[in-house]
């Protein structure tokens, strides 16, 4: 069955009651038992929803593994893998170039708690060579990243930390399964943010965390009904809404981010550009390699000042400006000020996060009027810094 045919028909025949097309959500959060313990698969909302256990199956199916749960945020999600895995002394590595709140709940909450957290150059073997030890238990790592659109060897990373007896984990938001299947390359964990493109409407909020060994899924799964971190039952029938159109929304995201990716690249304002379809992006190669696509982010440096950089993002058309990504309507955000606010300055300087650094996440609108408003701010740049040039002058 092809990917198209997945996100409409796995895990989601009809209801069997009424034969509805689309199941009903199941806005409950008790079940009527048969006798004392005895239940149809379903006894509090907690610990499981039929609405829910759709979308798992769903999930579970795109990325290729039997195992999956749905949680309330994507941290909350990154904070049961952390939770089930970690304890004090214990190590993780992860990149220079993490997500601002990976980077938060890893700096200041599991690092206070006694885990050592150890922040690396992972696309560098002699790096993450010397910071695997004995005591390492997870490895953690974005591809492509955030806010750098950074890619790594997943198949490499994999090699070295399971050699370690490490456990990978991999961050798909960015990629989703429709660009890139990281247990194919020897991931143990995926994890992903379903706010962003799996959702794929800006209308909610909600995590997940796929497993391929049931014995590696079993803590995280307790975790789950343990801590209770688990997304409605409305919240979920409206990502298994919108999984139906991911391959659609993905195709366009992808081919707007191509054009808007050029389109920088040849405009003299721009110092930068981060999109592993161009050529010369540093994993470029390796994302040709283990992906079908590359994805739907861009990023790019503003050769100028923050003020600069603050009135861009600040009056685009077409690009609202605001956190998140992966909706069908464009963002903009300037992650210096925004999702990697957390991260203190010297940190981001010195993990070569720019305060000049622009994301894009470009929705599915056209991509001619995407580029068109783009360059009209890059142009609007060019003639205010003009025009205090010809003021100083008289």
């Amino acid at each position: 069955m092809e990917f198209s045919t997945r996100t409409i028909h796995a895990g989601q025949p009809s209801e069997p009651g009424t034969g509805a097309l689309i199941a009903p959500i199941f806005q409950t959060s008790t079940y009527e038992q048969d006798a004392p313990g005895c239940h149809r698969g379903f006894d509090y909302s907690r610990t499981n929803n039929p609405t829910r256990a759709r979308l798992e199956a769903v999930l579970a199916d795109l990325e290729g593994v039997p195992h999956a749960a749905a949680f309330a945020t994507g941290l909350a999600a990154e904070n049961a893998v952390l939770q089930a895995y970690l304890r004090p002394g214990d190590e993780i590595v992860v990149p220079l170039d993490v997500y601002g709140g990976t980077y938060r709940i890893l700096n200041r909450v599991f690092q206070p708690q006694g885990c050592v957290v150890r922040q690396i150059d992972i696309a560098d073997p002699a790096a993450l060579s010397g910071a695997l030890t004995d005591r390492t238990k997870l490895v953690w790592i974005e591809s492509p990243t955030n806010p750098r659109l950074l890619v790594y060897d997943i198949a490499a990373i994999a090699g070295a930390a399971h050699a370690r007896g490490a456990l990978l984990v991999v961050d798909n938001t960015f990629a989703t399964p429709y660009f890139q299947q990281p247990f194919t390359l020897g991931a143990d964990i995926v994890v992903h943010s379903v706010t962003k493109y799996l959702a794929g409407h800006s209308d909610l909020v909600q995590g997940a965390v796929l497993a391929k060994d049931p014995a590696v899924f079993e803590p995280i799964k307790f975790l789950q009904n343990a801590t209770g971190a688990v997304p409605s039952p409305f919240d979920c029938w409206l990502t298994l809404r919108g999984l139906k159109t991911l391959e659609l929304r993905m195709q366009r995201h992808a081919e707007n981010a191509q054009a808007i990716a050029a389109a920088l690249h040849a405009h003299p304002l721009v110092r930068r550009v981060y999109f592993p379809g161009l050529p010369d992006h540093p994993g470029h190669d390796i994302a040709s390699r283990q992906m079908t696509g590359f994805g739907g982010m861009v990023s790019f440096e503003l050769d100028g000042s923050v003020e600069e950089v603050v009135s861009f993002v600040s009056s685009r058309q077409f690009f609202a400006l605001g956190e998140s990504l992966g909706g069908v309507k464009s963002l903009v955000c300037h992650p210096a000020r925004m999702t990697h606010a957390s991260v203190p300055p010297d940190v981001r300087a010195s993990l070569g996060l720019s305060d000049m650094l622009i994301r894009l996440s470009p929705g599915c609108e056209h991509k001619k009027d995407l580029v068109q408003d783009l360059v009209a701010g890059l142009d609007a740049v060019q003639r205010a810094r003009e025009a205090r040039t010809a003021f100083a002058d008289v």
